[in-house]
């Protein structure tokens, strides 16, 4: 087996760039698309328009799905994980807050991964750097909310929803493993889930905010809803499995400090957004957690001081 690469070529660089620009853009759109339609169906939306992409480009490349039980029983536990629970919540908590906020707080994802991993896996324990990148990184999330959370001047209900999100997330990363182990292609694995969470969220948007019933939305929420699809979801999948074939897991996870610049830059130009500077302290303080999770920037420095 070849070693993981440590590096990236320039070529990488630039769709991992892009990549994080495409994920940043959901918060944009999002917080375009929650301004006149309501959580569950914004997040149906994004989930059947993206698995009927996803399946076109299978059908056009000759690949299927698998068939087996066990493969659509892990969709579907994927569905839940990767996608119903957090994107919903995500799209809840933009109901309240900046969408820049709220992938600040979506970065704290791999904070949520190494506990998570810890918990259920023997191969991926805590170690004390980790365990301080953690401790810096919650910290940065209590800078966030500030003093004024408990007088009720600041939304927590908003922040624990996208923090539960984040949580989501670094449970279907260790429930992911096991796709693996089924040799299904990422993919696959993508447009599995998508399709799972389609079926998932279709009875659970009709029964709890008949659609039917909702004014038409105009034509900006069309496209951010569109986009979210197409872009932030399909698109997003496509670039990050043709990184991660060629870059590793270990430089694709860099992405997590790059998304919420572009969250941030495109609500501050397009939504009118401001952030306080208790969020840029947090965003700093989770920065470093994640810095210190990587362990990357850490090793190098005591490399060089060898």
């Amino acid at each position: 087996m070849p070693a993981a690469r440590t590096s990236m070529t320039p070529t990488e660089w630039a769709m991992l760039v892009a990549l994080s620009v495409l994920w940043g853009g959901s918060f944009f759109f999002n917080g375009v698309a929650v301004r006149e339609l309501p959580p569950l169906t914004i997040v149906f939306a994004r989930v059947a328009l993206a698995a009927l992409v996803l399946h076109l480009v299978l059908a056009a490349t000759g690949r299927r799905l698998p068939a087996s039980r066990e493969a659509w029983l892990a969709f579907a536990g994927m569905g839940v994980l990767n996608n119903v629970v957090p994107f919903t919540l995500i799209v809840w908590g933009q109901g309240q807050i900046a969408s820049g906020v709220a992938s600040i707080l979506n970065a704290t994802t791999p904070l949520f991964t190494v506990l998570v991993a810890h918990a259920f896996t023997a191969d991926e324990r805590l170690t004390p750097m980790r365990a301080a990148g953690v401790i810096a990184g919650f910290a940065g999330v209590a800078a966030m909310i500030g003093g004024n959370g408990l007088s009720g001047a600041v939304p927590v209900a908003a922040y624990a929803a996208c923090l539960g999100a984040a949580l989501s997330y670094g449970l279907s990363s260790v429930f992911g493993r096991r796709f693996r182990a089924l040799g299904i292609a990422p993919l696959s694995v993508a447009t599995g889930q998508l399709t799972m969470s389609s079926l998932m969220m279709l009875p659970l948007m009709l029964a709890a905010e008949r659609p039917w019933t909702l004014a038409v939305p105009g034509a900006d929420t069309l496209l951010a809803v569109a986009g979210l699809a197409t872009v932030s979801t399909a698109l997003a999948y496509i670039l990050f499995f043709r990184i991660l074939a060629g870059a590793g897991a270990t430089n694709i996870s860099l992405v997590t400090f790059l998304i919420p610049p572009s969250a941030i830059l495109l609500g501050i130009a397009f939504l009118g957004e401001t952030l306080l500077p208790r969020h840029v302290a947090g965003m700093a303080l989770i920065g470093l957690g994640l810095a210190l999770v990587d362990g990357r920037l850490m090793r190098r420095r005591a490399k060089a001081q060898t």
